[in-house]
């Protein structure tokens, strides 16, 4: 049987289409790549509601005249389409469903071909135009489409993009007309171009970024590039536009207007010479409004003089040295995916700057283009990154990378062009990534070479080819401790004779982090080791955590509740799970602890105080910025709270130097004044308010060491006990005042009159994320969660060694052990009623060849009531651990327990208060508990508290938060050793001096309990 013609055609246009998307070629049609610019020319946004449908599959996508606009319309097949909105991805509105993967495709590794199984989704708007738009010349633009499109104007092919979010703008003129334009785009899900857009983050196609038609005038300016440079020596800058016309303009007709410059009307192209400005850095982001005009269009462009260079390893701006206290930004919405408001953003770069974070890494592509102009505005040291990214090559040792592979460089060319041209007017831009993870070749340098001569003013980065024979800075990410330091010290000795050109490039290169301290869960930990080598080698100039936002997408619940998912909760059939949720603020950009931590590290004021000396040491730590736009306020705080305060004067302390200030007399605290433990609080506010900050907005605190008195205890449960209360068996058990012990099990059954369980020793935790992790320095060992288990850390038993009565304490010894094994820890607890409540004094044995570290070393008691909050004096507000917790400081503070916790989307150990000498837990029924540590070393006068509405049994059965089932009880852990938490998502496990190996240990807390 012959086919019809019909049949012929199809079939031919459709093996067109999947062999176009089989090209690795980039987009065709396009207009040259240019500035985007802020201009007066008319402009027709398009986006809104547009018409949709969706196929399965190139080779069954419709060619029907739905690109004529003729099929929406027909009986027959309208109704395969619905509304959409652009700027969206199809995935989010009811059409399929989103996918997460890290390193891997979600597909086979056949490069250039996409899979069949590859969704295609065809757009269609019907507008209208008005007479600007038909006057002139008029281009179409879209500033983002992932992954493939294909373009038609009113039945007219226009072309084709690559570059999922890359500008791509199209000469429309004689095509757009009057009324009823049929606009159809059809969008395929993968392409060639997916094999190097495999960025960390949710596969997420369509439409994403805004579409727009602009009218462009004849003689108008097609593109502009400032170039305004600072001398740091004389303090001048240096300013020339260049401007390139549309036809019908001549270059005369080109002026340039700055009045705050001196600049009135000067012909672009001329180079100005401004005798004393003030230059652009992130910490004064000066900008000068400078306009360009030809007689039909004016162009407004906000200029910043800044230079940027490298001497002797070092990474300098306008000729000082800057550190770079960046995050790695995704551009993420939990309901819309990448679509991000530019409102939304603002509070993002808000919150940042709140933050003390001054730079950002645009992982992976570059963001949405007015994102940079908030940049400039707020001041941020940005490193702009190409949208290109192979990562899913490694699992295949990357066999036929497209950055070594000659059909692919013209598609390496297009990128970076359109990834520079785009941005080149931007001063918070000082660096251009040549992508992430993208393996090593021959591509990567040609468009390093291209970047180099397109952009002098700038440095290229990029980190995955650490030979950096053709970048500007040596970048690393996850580097360990031990090699950063040994990166900042590699100059301390000459290189060796025989080393080549190569490698005496690198080493005269400043070092960046362009990823550490993986943010995901509880964590990062392990930060302070990092800023330490930041702060005190000049060759490290700085690091970005991975990374800013967790890529959480809401969805409705069971039940209709707005909750969060992560990959492999759509049923991907490649996914990589929670690690998608890996930031420092959450989907809803609620700070997660990790945030405060690195506030307080990467603070621009170094404070350090010596209350015996009266005296304070301020470090000034800013790029630029002297002190004097900062307030400085002591407080004197005891465990009773804050007893004094006042200003304190500070003397002038220009950037990258120190001074000394002097405290009052009154700062110090005199036997008269009450408490039992005190310490000296300074704190850095701002003195006025600021774009980003109120006025007495803190910047940043330091504190003294905390010092104790030897007092006499104060009674903590009001009563009139005598000091001893002699034990009194019964037949419900052993009677210690209000306490009841269970003489068959030792534990305790009523405390202070409240019913309770326990208490059980506690080794084991509900695992972290980054327990679940292969740490970088341990590639060879399972990840601790998993040697936890297998040592049966999560499932201690006891047997009751005996229970005795010594004098007026009854002594219950205990073995707790995992089943299995032949170790254990031998537990000695001492109870007695004293005046101040119910004491009990614990000792712990290690016993046998313990073979693994503990998470922790503690006591776990059950209430069978809600807790309602916690007052504690210790360190807070936050949580800690033993790596954590550097955005704490010591005091008196209150929480509720929802404030305790973190709601982490994947549920794991989170709250711990450390330092804490004394707590109140109120329940639910009105019943206040209280502890207090008591013993004689002021080391034992520390523990380490932890409430939770759930086990941690719970916690680490739960996949996620919301499907934790709601608690009547509160869990309360009471420990005197835990475990940091390090970074082994991605990175190194815990260092070890944060570790708990098997030792002995004591505990001494009295309870008691009183009514609210």
């Amino acid at each position: 049987m012959t086919a019809s013609p019909d049949r012929e055609a199809f079939l031919s246009a459709t093996e067109a289409f999947v062999a176009e998307l089989a090209d690795p070629r980039p987009g065709r049609g396009s207009l040259a790549p240019r500035a985007h610019l802020s201009s007066d020319a008319p402009r027709l946004s398009l986006d809104g509601e547009w018409m949709f449908r969706l196929s399965p599959s190139a080779r069954t996508a419709p060619q029907d005249g739905w690109i004529q606009g003729t099929a929406a319309s027909d009986d027959a097949s309208s109704n395969a389409w619905s509304p959409i909105t652009v700027p969206g991805h199809w995935n989010l509105q009811g059409h399929g469903s989103p996918a997460y993967s890290n390193v891997d495709f979600p597909f086979p590794v056949d490069p250039p071909h996409p899979p069949d199984a590859n969704p295609i989704g065809d757009y269609l708007l019907v507008f209208d135009a008005d007479s600007p738009f038909l006057a002139s010349r008029s281009i179409l633009r879209f500033d983002g489409i992932e992954s493939a499109a294909t373009i038609w104007l009113n039945g007219v092919e226009l072309g084709t993009t690559r570059g999922s979010r890359l500008t791509h703008e199209f000469e429309v003129s004689g095509v757009i007309r009057s009324s009823a334009n049929v606009l159809a785009v059809r969008v395929a899900q993968f392409s060639a171009a997916s094999y190097i857009e495999d960025q960390d983050m949710w596969w997420l196609p369509g439409i994403f970024r805004s579409v727009t038609v602009e009218a462009r005038p004849d003689g108008g300016i097609r593109d502009a590039q400032v170039h305004a440079s600072f001398d740091a020596g004389d303090g001048s800058g240096r300013l020339r536009v260049e401007v390139s016309l549309e036809p019908g303009g001549s270059d005369q007709e080109a002026l340039v207007w700055a009045p705050t410059l001196g600049i009135h009307g000067s012909p672009a192209g001329v180079e100005h010479v401004i005798a004393t400005v003030e230059p652009w850095t992130a910490e004064t982001p000066t900008l000068h409004e400078v306009v360009v005009r030809t007689p039909s269009e004016t162009i407004t462009l906000r200029v910043g003089f800044r230079s940027i260079s490298v001497e002797d390893t070092v990474l300098l701006v306008n000729g000082a040295p800057i550190t770079l206290r960046g995050v790695n930004r995704h551009e993420h919405d939990p309901e819309r995916g990448r679509v991000v408001s530019l409102a939304a953003a603002r509070t993002e770069l808000l919150l940042m700057k709140a933050h003390n974070i001054n730079a950002i890494r645009t992982s992976h592509y570059p963001p949405h283009p007015d994102f940079l102009d908030l940049a400039d505005e707020l001041g941020f040291w940005v490193i702009l990154e190409n949208d290109l990214e192979s990562h899913g090559f490694e699992p295949v040792e990357w066999r036929d990378n497209p950055s070594d592979v000659e059909q692919w460089r013209d598609a390496y060319l297009d990128r970076m062009r359109r990834t520079v041209e785009r941005d080149k007017n931007h001063s918070s831009v000082i660096m251009w990534s040549l992508g992430n993870e993208a393996g090593v070749g021959a591509n990567l340098e040609a468009i390093a070479e291209w970047t180099h001569h397109r952009d002098p003013s700038r440095l290229v980065h990029y980190e995955g080819d650490w030979s950096s024979t053709y970048v500007d800075v040596y970048s690393r990410m996850y580097a360990s401790v031990a090699e950063v330091e040994s990166i900042a010290r590699e100059n301390d000795v000459p290189a060796p004779p025989d080393a080549t050109p190569q490698e005496l490039h690198r080493r005269g290169l400043p070092f960046v982090l362009c990823e550490y301290a993986h943010a995901m869960g509880n964590g990062p930990g392990g930060m302070s080791e990092y800023q330490r080598l930041i702060d005190d080698s000049p060759r490290v100039a700085g690091g970005f955590i991975w990374e800013w936002v967790e890529h959480g997408l809401a969805v409705a619940g069971p039940d209709g509740r707005r909750v969060i998912r992560y990959g492999g909760d759509f049923g991907e059939a490649v996914h990589d799970g929670n690690f998608v949720i890996d930031g420092l603020v959450s989907a809803d950009r609620e700070p997660r602890p990790g945030l405060a931590d690195f506030a307080h590290l990467t603070a621009p004021v170094k404070i350090e105080v010596n209350v015996d000396g009266l005296s304070v040491t301020i470090g000034n730590r800013y790029d630029t910025l002297q002190l004097d736009h900062l307030d400085f306020w002591w407080l004197l705080e005891t465990d009773s709270g804050v007893l004094r305060s006042g200003t304190l004067a500070v003397p002038p302390t220009p950037a990258h130097s120190s001074s000394m200030a002097t405290l009052p007399a009154e700062a110090r605290f005199t036997p008269l004044d009450p408490g039992r433990m005190h310490a000296v609080t300074v704190i850095a506010r701002l003195r006025q308010a600021t774009s980003w900050a109120p006025a007495g907005h803190v910047v940043t605190w330091g504190q003294s060491a905390v010092q104790h008195v030897n007092r006499d205890t104060p009674a903590v449960g009001g009563g009139t006990d005598p000091v001893r209360r002699t034990p009194t068996a019964t037949a419900d058990g052993i009677v210690l005042g209000t306490s009841l012990i269970d003489p068959a099990t030792g534990q305790l059954l009523v405390l202070n009159g409240t019913a309770v369980g326990g208490p059980a020793v506690g080794v084991w935790r509900a695992p972290v994320d980054n327990d679940r992790g292969v740490g970088w320095d341990e590639p060879e060992l399972p990840p601790l969660a998993t040697r936890w288990r297998d040592g049966g850390l999560d499932r201690l038993v006891p047997r009751l060694r005996g229970i005795s009565r010594d004098g007026d304490t009854i002594v219950v010894d205990t073995r707790w052990a995992p089943p299995m094994r032949d170790v254990g820890i031998d537990t000695s607890f001492r109870w007695c009623q004293t005046e101040q409540g119910l004491q009990l004094d614990a000792s712990f044995e290690p016993v046998g060849p313990w073979l693994l570290d503990w998470a922790r070393l503690g006591i776990d008691l059950v209430f069978n009531e809600q807790a309602t909050r916690l007052d504690w004096v210790g360190q807070g507000p936050g949580a800690g651990y033993a790596d954590t917790g550097q955005g704490n400081r010591w005091g008196r503070w209150s929480a509720t327990t929802e404030q305790l916790r973190t709601d982490h989307v994947r549920p794991q150990e989170s709250g711990a208060r450390r330092g804490v000498s004394e707590a109140q837990l109120e329940l639910a029924g009105g019943r206040v508990i209280e502890l207090r540590a008591h013993g004689s070393d002021p080391a034992e006068q520390e523990l380490i508290v932890t409430v939770s509405p759930w086990s941690r049994q719970q916690l680490d059965a739960t996949p996620h938060v919301d499907e934790l089932i709601p608690s009547t009880q509160a869990h309360l852990s009471i420990d005197v050793l835990q475990a940091g938490v390090g970074t082994a998502t991605c990175g190194p496990g815990i260092l070890p001096a944060y570790r708990v190996a098997p030792q002995p240990a004591r505990l001494s807390v009295t309870f008691s309990a009183t009514s609210r």
